[in-house]
This record gives structure tokens, C-alpha cells and sequence, in this order.
């Protein structure tokens, strides 16, 4: 069992000032594998105060030398990428296949694509007689969710540091230990004492105080729309900008037109992607009236059929939810999905058959949701399907866009250029046009409920960064 009784501050595994402390479990198995110190307010606002000291001298530093700095983390992280992919699976639940392709390879891509980045990027411009300059932010509180949880510290520190900017990172203290690991990487490879800081707590605790402090500049969060207000209306009191990547309720639209032999399991795909523990999964499957007993038929059989078990099982396509909390509200959203009258096609609210130890959720399907439905509304975060019929085209745009989410969503059509007409009329962050593949290069994020700001490629540099424009006399006429 791994136990970590020291935050990483200003450099140095210090003492937290609490005597609290926080159990981490295998998902699978239920068993305690790992506990973590709790830090307080007094431990946060340390954190802050080493990464103020250490923000004058890291912001003077060159691109090339900051970049030199994410090569070695990226190697670092590259070196034990087999760890981090089993310790995430462990504590997450992720298969392990997943975990090798996505928890541990998307965090050293990210590490190497800001490096990359910096070599020919625009730190200063000309405009008429002004020097325009984009400067680092300052000071970042990155507060970052547990679903994946190296990759969202690798989307965040990475283009901060990129950017110039110091950090303090509160990682989720469900899934933690791939955040321990990497501050050990971190002082391994002897980055500049206080650019990185690592307090982990609670929300209310922590998150509270990083979100609040005056010396916080900005903060970087991702996770529940409703921790997201919270954390909005706290950094609000210091006019702090603030980046949040919320929930969402992503729809994806099959057209009539689509091949539904390729659309109807590829959009399951985006849906049941991590055990639908994804903020951007495809939730909501919107089909033709005339095609939705073929749909249905079709959607049941493949969820019947999908692989639920250990995670470690190469086998295994759906792993185990990351904690008991939350198969016990997906399995709430489950119950209210047939009591609310929507038709059960696969699945259900009792465990998987022969796993009744481990958070396992069945892969649910219910077919002839109705707008307004919870079901339909409310992000579940669990391996539950809704399909709902519309009429036509634009019947779909509308049920598409009458959500509280904006953050991703799906178009499925033989015709490219048809699903793309549709894809524009589309209100999120993201469409994925024929089940096109997530592109780390590309801006990640949403509006509405699902939060603002982008993360990833130039993008998320570009929110670390502020202007400062420079005026100089203009030449004397001659």
C-alpha cells in the first residue's frame, strides 16, 4: 500500500498541518491500496506563497528553457508510463489496455506537444506603434476532477508552465496517487523550487482556499457543473480569472442518411468511452422515428454483449466505476430512468452478474426517452444510454441544443458534407463527424453549464497568457 504523508511545497515533501488523511481504493476490488494526506487552508496558502517567490524568476525565463523542462517531464512520465497506466486502472477502474493508450500516453504527449509548441511561438507582435506583449497570467490553481486524472493535471500544468506561469495543483482526492507520482518525477528531475507545488485535500478545504486567495491569479478547474459555480463565485471575490471545463449531455445525431451498421456501435463508443465516467461522452443517441426500432434492437444487443470485469483482464471492455459514491448515483439516475417511464433495453440498476464485489454499473440502454426526462437532462457520469426519436432534421438540431450542456456532441451520415452542414448548426465545443478521433491538438472545451475557456494544442497556452501592449513615439515626420 502506497502512503503518502507529505505535500510536495516550495520544492520540499513537507508535513501538512492537518492530521487528516483519505483512503484510496481499487475500484475492482473494493481494498484500500493507497491514503494520502489531507492538507488545510494554512497548507494551500503555503503552496501560494512558494509559487509567488518562484513566479518572478520562472516568468524570466527563456521558451527554449521552459520547453528543455517539459521534455524532461515528458521523459520522465514516458519512462513509467507502465506504472502510471496500472496505477490509474487500479484506481479508477480504467481497463488497462485504456489506461496504456489514454491515462498514461495522453500526459507525455501533452508534456511534448507544449515544448514543441514553444519553439515558434508568439510571445510579442508589432501592431502600428505598439509593442504587443502576452505574458504569463501568474499565479495558477489548477483543481482537477479523478475520471482522468493525470491527463486533466498534464492538460493544465503543462501549458501553464509553458506559458511562464507558477502552479499549485489540488488534485482529486479520489484518485490521487498518479498526482504523487508526478510531483515525485517533478522533484526528481529538479525543477525550480516552488514552479510546482502539490496540496491535496478536500474541496471544500483546499479548492475553497486556492479558489479564493488573493495571491491566486487565475484558476484552472475541471469538474461537476456544480462544484464549478462554487468554485467560479469564490474566485469572483478577487476578480480572478478563472478556466472551467464542466459537465455535459452530449447528443449524437444519427441521420437517416447514416450507415447504422457503423454509427449506431460508434456512437455507443462516445458514450460507454471509461465506463461513461467522460464529461464529453455522447449520452444521448438521437434517432428517425423509422429507424428507432432498429436502433433499439440494434443498441441492446451490443451493451448485452459488451465485456464487464476486472480490469486487468485484456478482455475487459467496461471496467468498474472509481468508487462506491458513484455507482450508487448511477444506479440512482437508472432507477429514476424506469420509474420516469422511459423503456429499459439492456442493463439495469443490480451488478453485473457474477460481480457483486467492485463498483460495477451494467452498460444500460433505455430506449424512448422523452425530453425533460432526468435521464435525459442530467449528466449521469456512468455507462447509461438514452435514445430518443425525433421527426426530422431539424427536430433533431433543436433536441440537440436544448440542453444546460455545450460541450461536445456527434454527427453520424453517409454524406460528409451533409453531417457537416448539420455539425454547424450544432451549439457545443466539439462534434465529432462520423466518429472523427479526439485530437489533442485541437481546443477542448464548452459553454453554457459546460463551463468556458479551452484547454490543449496553442489553445491552452493561450489561456495562460494576458496581453500588455507597449506604446512608443511615433518617427518624426520627415
Amino acid at each position: 500500500m502506497k502512503i503518502h504523508q507529505h505535500l510536495y511545497i516550495g520544492g520540499r515533501w513537507i508535513k501538512p498541518h492537518g492530521k487528516m488523511s483519505a483512503d484510496v481504493t481499487n475500484s475492482a476490488t473494493e481494498q484500500v491500496i493507497g491514503r494520502i494526506c489531507l492538507g488545510n487552508e494554512q497548507d494551500a496558502g503555503d503552496a501560494v506563497y512558494a509559487a509567488r517567490d518562484a513566479f518572478d524568476g520562472w516568468s524570466a525565463t527563456s521558451p527554449a528553457e521552459r520547453a528543455g523542462w517539459l521534455r524532461k517531464i515528458q521523459d520522465a512520465l514516458h519512462a513509467r508510463s507502465e506504472q502510471i497506466a496500472q496505477l490509474i486502472s487500479q484506481e479508477v477502474g480504467s481497463p488497462l489496455r485504456f489506461s496504456r493508450q489514454v491515462q498514461a500516453a495522453l500526459p507525455v504527449a501533452t508534456f511534448g506537444i507544449n515544448a514543441e509548441l514553444l519553439s515558434d511561438f508568439r510571445f510579442a507582435e508589432q501592431v502600428g506603434n505598439s509593442e504587443v506583449l502576452r505574458e504569463p497570467a501568474g499565479v495558477v490553481a489548477c483543481i482537477t476532477p479523478w475520471n482522468y486524472p493525470l491527463h486533466q493535471i498534464a492538460a493544465k500544468l503543462a501549458p501553464a508552465l509553458a506559458a511562464g506561469c507558477t502552479v499549485v495543483l489540488k488534485p482529486s482526492e479520489v484518485a490521487p496517487l498518479n498526482a504523487f507520482l508526478l510531483a515525485e518525477i517533478i522533484d526528481e528531475i529538479g525543477l525550480p523550487a516552488g514552479v510546482f507545488n502539490l496540496v491535496s485535500g478536500t474541496g471544500e478545504t483546499v479548492g475553497e482556499a486556492l479558489a479564493c486567495h488573493p495571491q491566486v491569479d487565475m484558476l484552472s478547474f475541471t469538474g461537476s457543473t456544480r462544484a464549478g459555480k462554487r468554485v467560479a463565485a469564490l474566485a469572483a471575490q478577487t476578480f480572478k480569472r478563472a478556466t472551467l471545463e464542466l459537465g455535459g449531455k452530449s447528443a449524437a445525431i444519427l441521420l437517416d442518411d447514416a450507415d447504422y451498421v457503423q454509427a449506431v456501435p460508434g456512437a455507443m463508443r462516445a458514450c460507454f468511452l471509461n465506463a461513461g465516467q467522460t464529461c464529453s461522452a455522447h449520452t444521448r443517441m438521437l434517432v428517425p422515428e423509422t429507424r428507432y426500432e432498429q436502433v433499439a434492437a440494434m443498441a441492446a444487443h451490443i451493451a448485452n454483449e459488451m465485456r464487464v470485469g476486472d480490469p486487468f483482464d485484456e478482455h475487459t471492455e467496461l471496467g468498474p466505476l472509481v468508487s462506491e459514491r458513484q455507482r450508487e448515483r448511477v444506479r440512482h439516475f437508472i432507477r429514476a430512468g424506469i420509474e420516469e417511464g422511459a423503456e429499459l433495453l439492456a442493463g439495469g440498476p443490480h451488478p453485473p452478474p457474477g460481480l457483486e464485489q467492485g463498483y460495477y454499473v451494467q452498460p444500460t440502454v433505455f430506449g424512448g426517452v422523452q425530453q425533460g426526462m432526468l435521464i435525459e437532462q442530467e449528466e449521469v457520469f456512468g455507462p447509461v444510454l438514452s435514445i430518443i426519436s425525433y421527426r426530422d432534421e431539424q427536430d433533431a438540431i433543436r433536441i440537440a441544443n436544448e440542453s444546460a450542456y455545450e460541450l461536445s456532441g456527434g454527427v453520424w451520415s453517409r454524406d460528409q458534407a451533409h453531417a457537416k452542414r448539420v455539425a454547424l448548426r450544432m451549439r457545443t465545443g466539439q462534434v465529432d463527424v462520423n466518429g472523427g478521433r479526439f485530437n489533442i491538438m485541437a481546443p477542448f472545451g464548452g459553454c453554457k453549464q459546460s463551463g468556458h475557456g479551452r484547454e490543449l494544442g496553442r489553445y491552452g497556452i493561450e489561456e495562460f497568457l494576458q496581453y500588455k501592449s507597449l506604446q512608443y513615439p511615433l518617427p518624426a515626420s520627415a
